[in-house]
C-alpha cells in the first residue's frame, strides 16, 4: 500500500510542477522590456494511456489508444496524458484544449516508420500530405511534459547525401531497399522492403516529409524537460503561437539530417526558451517569419527571450532566417553556449523572403569549434535542400532583407575559421554593432563588403594557428 502512496504522490508532483514555475528572473533587465510568459494552467485530471487500451511493447499500435485518452480527457475539460515506461508505437496525436502529455521517465512515444499512418482523415477523406507526429491548430493551455522520449522515426523519411555518410553507413542504407538517384548522389526511402511509398517518385515523396512536432496558431503552450529526437525534418516548430514557454528539453538527431532543425519559432509572440540542449542536423535554435505577402500578413518574431541554451552541432547556433519576411521584433539573446556548430550567429536571407530586423540584442555568447564563421550575415542565401535548384537573381525587388538594428556583445569564440562576414548589397546589412568581443580565426578577421554597415567597439580578431 505504502508505495502506491509514494507513487501517487510523485505523480502529483511531477503533474504540477510546472505550474509553479517562476520565469521571472528572464524578464529582469531587459534591453526592451516584453510581456512576461505564464505557464498553462491544466485541470487536475489524470488518464493514463493504459486505461485506454495503450500498450508499451514497441510493436503494438498506439494510436487508437491516444484518440481515446485525448478524447476522455477532453469530456472532462482537460487534464494530464500520462505515458509510463515502455515504447509506444503510434501514427497521429492531435492535442486539444487544456491537455498535458506528459512522458515519463523511461517512456518513449514512437512515431510510425509507416508513412501511411500520419495522414490525418476526416469524414473518410484523406489529406494529400502527412501531418506532423504530434501536431495542434488554434488550441489553448496545452504543454508536453516529462522525462521521457518522443522519437519521430525519421531514417524512415530522409535522403541521404553520399558524400555525409561512411562506406558502412551508405550500405546499411541500401540493406533497407530505396532508390539511388541516377547520379548516385543520394539514397531515398523510395520503395522500401518493408514500407510503401505516398508518392509516385522519389523526388515527390522526399518533399512530403513533415515536422515532428508543430504548434500552429496555439497559445499558453508549454514544452519542458522531454526528449525530442529524430525527426523527419524540423523538431519543434510553433507557428503563429502567443506565450509559450520551451524550458529544459533535449534536442538531437543525426549530424547529417537533411533539414534536421531543432526549434524553428516562426511568426510567433511572447515565447521563452531556456536551459534546452540542442544537437541538430541544420539550424539550432532559429527564428523564422515566412517568405513573400503570407509571411507579412502573419506578422513579426516579437518578444522572443533565449537564455542559458546549450547548442552543439548545427548550422547555426542563433539563427534568423532565411525567410522573416513578417520582421523579427524586439529579441534577447543572452547567455548560451555553442560548441561545434558550423557558423555561431548567423543572419540569413535573400530577396523575396526578407523583412526588418528591430531591436535585436544578442550577449554573453560562448562559442568553441566553429567550423566556419562566428558572425555571419548573407542576403543571397541559397537553401540547398535535396533536389533543390539555385535560381537566379530575383527581378523583382520584393521584400528585400533588412538587418538593421542589431547589436552583439561580450562574444567569446575559440576556433571559428572567419571572424566576421557579412555579403549584401547597400542598404541590406547595416546598423549593426559588435562590442566587447573577442574571436580566435584561422583564415580571415573579417570579410565584410563596402555596402554593409557594421561597426566594432573593442573586438579583439585574434590569429589562431591553422588547424
Amino acid at each position: 500500500m505504502k508505495k502506491y502512496i509514494l507513487f501517487g504522490l510523485s505523480l502529483i508532483i511531477s503533474m504540477t510542477a510546472f505550474a509553479g514555475n517562476n520565469y521571472a528572473k528572464y524578464y529582469q533587465g531587459l534591453p526592451k522590456p516584453m510581456p512576461e510568459v505564464v505557464a498553462p494552467t491544466i485541470p487536475d485530471n489524470n488518464v493514463s494511456i493504459t486505461e485506454c487500451g495503450g500498450v508499451g511493447d514497441g510493436i503494438t499500435m498506439n494510436t487508437i489508444a491516444f484518440q481515446k485518452a485525448i478524447s476522455k480527457l477532453n469530456k472532462l475539460g482537460g487534464g494530464h496524458l500520462n505515458v509510463p515506461a515502455g515504447i509506444y508505437l503510434t501514427g497521429l496525436i492531435s492535442l486539444k484544449d487544456n491537455i498535458d502529455l506528459h512522458i515519463e521517465c523511461n517512456a518513449m512515444i514512437l512515431l510510425s516508420p509507416d508513412k501511411k499512418d500520419h495522414f490525418k482523415t476526416e469524414d473518410g477523406a484523406t489529406d494529400n500530405k502527412p501531418t506532423p507526429g504530434i501536431n495542434a491548430s488554434n488550441r489553448k493551455n496545452i504543454s508536453i511534459t516529462g522525462e521521457g522520449t518522443i522519437d519521430g522515426n525519421g531514417k524512415w523519411w530522409r535522403a541521404v547525401k553520399r558524400s555525409k555518410v561512411s562506406d558502412a553507413e551508405w550500405n546499411q542504407f541500401k540493406l533497407l531497399g530505396g532508390t539511388i538517384s541516377a547520379n548516385g548522389e543520394l539514397w531515398y526511402p523510395y520503395n522500401l522492403k518493408n514500407f510503401d511509398n505516398i508518392a509516385n517518385s522519389a523526388e515527390a515523396q522526399e518533399n512530403m516529409r513533415t515536422h515532428l512536432i508543430r504548434l500552429t496558431s496555439c497559445e499558453n503552450v508549454l514544452i519542458q524537460g522531454v526528449t525530442i529526437q529524430n525527426s523527419p525534418k524540423f523538431h519543434i516548430v510553433p507557428q503563429r503561437c502567443n506565450n509559450m514557454i520551451i524550458d529544459g528539453v533535449t534536442v538531437r538527431c543525426p549530424w547529417n539530417a537533411q533539414n534536421g532543425d531543432g526549434i524553428d519559432v516562426g511568426n510567433c509572440s511572447n515565447v521563452l526558451i531556456v536551459n534546452s540542449t540542442i544537437d541538430a542536423g541544420d539550424d539550432g535554435i532559429c527564428m523564422k517569419g515566412g517568405a513573400g505577402k503570407a509571411g507579412l500578413e502573419n506578422g513579426p518574431c516579437e518578444n522572443i527571450n533565449i537564455q542559458d541554451n546549450k547548442v552543439y552541432h548545427a548550422h547555426g547556433g542563433f539563427v534568423i532566417g532565411s525567410e522573416f519576411s513578417g520582421g523579427m521584433k524586439n529579441i534577447f539573446v543572452n547567455n548560451n553556449t555553442f560548441s561545434g556548430t558550423d557558423t555561431g550567429l548567423r543572419f540569413k536571407s535573400a530577396i523575396g523572403r526578407g523583412g526588418i530586423t528591430e531591436s535585436i540584442y544578442i550577449s554573453n555568447i560562448y562559442m568553441s569549434d566553429i567550423k566556419d564563421d562566428a558572425i555571419v550575415f548573407e542576403t543571397t542565401y541559397f537553401d540547398n535542400h535535396v533536389g533543390a535548384k539555385k535560381q537566379g537573381m530575383a527581378a523583382a525587388m520584393d521584400f528585400v532583407p533588412n538587418f538593421k538594428d542589431i547589436h552583439i556583445s561580450n562574444v567569446i569564440c575559440r576556433d571559428a575559421r572567419n571572424g566576421i562576414t557579412a555579403h549584401g548589397e547597400k542598404g541590406m546589412i547595416h546598423d549593426i554593432t559588435i562590442a566587447n568581443s573577442t574571436i580566435f580565426y584561422t583564415n580571415k578577421a573579417k570579410d565584410i563588403d563596402a555596402d554593409c554597415d557594421i561597426k566594432l567597439d573593442n573586438v579583439k580578431l585574434v590569429t589562431y594557428p591553422t588547424r
